[in-house]
């Protein structure tokens, strides 16, 4: 096991631009995400001041999708953090919603390659969606931002799907 090759991704974002992709719903709640993604990012040693990070608003969840496969596609993305709310209320939609969101980003991520994070919190609560989104290395928009560098990291140290190594 000693002799088993790892791949880990580093948590170096110096090289990589990020699309973060927030929805406006929950705006509180989703812009005290965003601030956290900005910080891991910075954290990170990404240049947020406009030139390898770049936010992407939407206006509500089901949103998230859309944005970020047409943002994967445009190539202009290493990673992208997808960011958003939906809190259960007293009728299906929650389902309906956090399924769907979850799904089209999955999917978005797998048909073009790039990696795509989920900070999209499904909460029963406004309490608890602000508790997920609180200052610190806890808040789920900095979790889903440094997942974002380390999957764009272990993607460059991959091989293609041509066969050679990514730069």
């Amino acid at each position: 096991m000693r002799d088993t090759p790892v791949i880990k991704g580093a948590s170096d974002a110096s090289r990589l631009r990020v699309g973060i992709i927030v929805s406006e719903y929950h705006a509180s709640v989703t812009g005290a995400l965003r601030e956290g993604a900005l910080a891991a990012l910075q954290h990170a040693g990404a240049s947020v001041d406009g030139k390898t990070v770049t936010i992407i608003t939407v206006p509500g969840a089901f949103e998230i999708p859309f944005a970020a496969h047409r943002a994967a596609k445009t190539g202009a993305f290493d990673a992208l953090v997808c960011l958003g709310c939906v809190i259960r209320g007293e009728t299906p939609h929650f389902e309906y919603i956090a399924s769907a969101v979850a799904h089209g980003i999955t999917t978005a991520a797998q048909s073009t390659g790039v990696p795509i994070t989920f900070g999209v919190l499904t909460t029963n609560s406004k309490e608890e969606a602000d508790a997920r989104a609180g200052e610190g290395c806890s808040n789920k928009g900095w979790e889903a931002a440094m997942a974002a560098v380390q999957l764009a990291n272990v993607a460059r140290t991959l091989p293609s799907i041509e066969g050679g190594a990514r730069k």
